[in-house]
């Protein structure tokens, strides 16, 4: 799809036009799982833009990947700097980002080997604060620790006269992170462990960067930690591992999910290592510096015209697990725009700035719905609504109940109903027996309503 940059607000809302969710689609629609088209040509605006073409030919790395990564690791040297305002909250140009792949043969790792060498010669400093192995929350704090004071006792003849403070941690200097998780799929497993609090951590990592725990062994906290992640993961492993209250809570839509595969077969490889990068390294170089120089970014007149129109679809709330998954929009938006306006060294966002960013979070909503389907996060209603959709004829509670083989109580699948109900995947009808009504579900997914 490609989505021309308006001379008005209205002309962009037709380049965004929402397309029918896959509720809205019978199960054996092509269009039911459909990969994402291909990211828009305005998210290949300025500098960003000519990195990923120059070295598109030379991998066979998916662009989408090439792209989000390279946003992810320059909104990672930039540090706490500059910032976009929405609200009382500050939203500096940290992403989470996870590359899904169909298989394991996505080429999500080899996209990140060059991205990771061009920005290395950006900022020497920057490359030894990227790490992997999350695995708790006290040990992402850790990584990014304030000073730690102590109060140890004064004695004198072996008798306390008195306290003082001692520093026995000088901390963390550099608060920037970037953590670079090849086996997404483990640390999803972690945050579902009874008490860890890594999940807990990474939220407060993306909100604020202020960050503490609340277990009786808390000795670490970070103030203004600039945590970055780029995460790997199958489509078939997020599926499995990524649970209902990952996505209740908040930590799933904090992540910008995208659809990556192989782009092209190249049996000797690309020829990478020929191309000079230095003029990109120098126009990088100056990006940051012009960077470091900002505070608070605003929207220019035209920009803000264009948010306002898509703005009420942005923030509107979609049914199901992708909905959840997808419904920090207007965050994540304004994000990657303040990213491309800084790359620009503009000192205010502006609409090519906002078009780049909102054709990146069109391709991660609809990865999002490649992914997730019609699923609604809650797996009774989730089967039951399978079930339903192969039984045209409709369904009794007493078919219901035996599909369960009774292991559902009446309780649960009446909550399950409900849910179904109330987001239009289902309806109840009544039969006449001679006797007492009958009651029939039946599913509305597919039909006109």
């Amino acid at each position: 799809m490609r989505l021309e940059i308006p001379s008005s607000a209205s002309d962009i809302l037709r380049g965004f036009e929402t397309p029918a969710v896959a509720s809205e689609l019978p199960p054996e629609s092509p269009a039911h799982r459909r990969w994402p088209d291909s990211l828009a040509v305005e998210a290949y605006h300025g500098l960003a833009g000519e990195i990923v073409r120059a070295i598109e030919p030379h991998t066979e790395a998916d662009p989408v990947a090439l792209m989000l990564q390279l946003l992810t690791a320059f909104g990672s040297i930039v540090g706490r700097q500059a910032y976009f305002r929405a609200e009382a909250d500050r939203h500096y140009l940290n992403l989470f980002i996870a590359l899904v792949g169909a298989t394991s043969k996505g080429r999500k790792g080899t996209s990140w080997g060059i991205i990771e060498g061009l920005l290395g010669q950006v900022d020497s400093d920057w490359r030894p604060r990227i790490t992997s192995g999350l695995s708790s929350g006290e040990g992402l704090i850790w990584a990014v620790r304030d000073p730690i004071d102590e109060q140890q006792a004064i004695k004198e003849k072996g008798r306390v006269i008195d306290y003082q403070m001692v520093r026995t941690d000088p901390g963390v200097e550099d608060k920037r992170l970037l953590v670079q998780e090849p086996e997404f799929a483990r640390v999803l497993r972690v945050c579902e462990r009874e008490s860890n609090t890594l999940s807990a951590v990474i939220r407060q990592a993306w909100d604020s960067g202020n960050l503490n725990t609340l277990t009786k062994s808390k000795r670490a906290t970070a103030t203004g930690a600039h945590i970055s992640i780029i995460g790997h993961i199958t489509e078939n492993e997020l599926r499995k591992e990524l649970s209902d209250t990952a996505a209740a809570n908040g930590f799933a839509n904090r992540i910008l999910w995208a659809c990556v595969r192989r782009s092209r077969e190249l049996p000797e490889g690309g020829a990478w290592h020929s191309v000079d990068p230095s003029a990109f390294i120098e126009k990088l170089k100056v990006a940051r510096d012009f960077a470091l120089q900002m505070g608070e970014l605003k929207r220019d007149g035209e920009a803000r015209e264009i948010w306002l129109a898509v703005y009420s679809d942005l923030s509107a709330g979609k049914p199901g697990l992708a909905g959840a998954v997808s419904s920090r929009s207007e965050a994540q938006t304004m994000r990657l725009a303040t990213l491309y306006a800084v790359l620009d060294r503009s000192p205010v966002i502006r609409a090519e700035h906002l078009a780049a960013a909102l054709a990146v979070w069109h391709y991660c909503e609809e990865s999002v719905r490649f992914i997730f389907g019609d699923s609604l996060g809650d797996s009774t209603a989730d089967e039951i609504g399978s079930l339903l959709r192969a039984r045209p004829e409709g369904v009794t509670r007493s078919d219901i109940r035996e599909h369960f083989k009774r292991h559902k109580s009446s309780e649960e699948i009446d909550r399950a109903l409900a849910v179904l109900e109330s987001y239009g995947r289902a309806r109840r009808e009544s039969e006449k027996t001679g006797g007492r009504s009958a009651e029939r579900w039946r599913s509305l997914q597919g039909v006109a309503r």
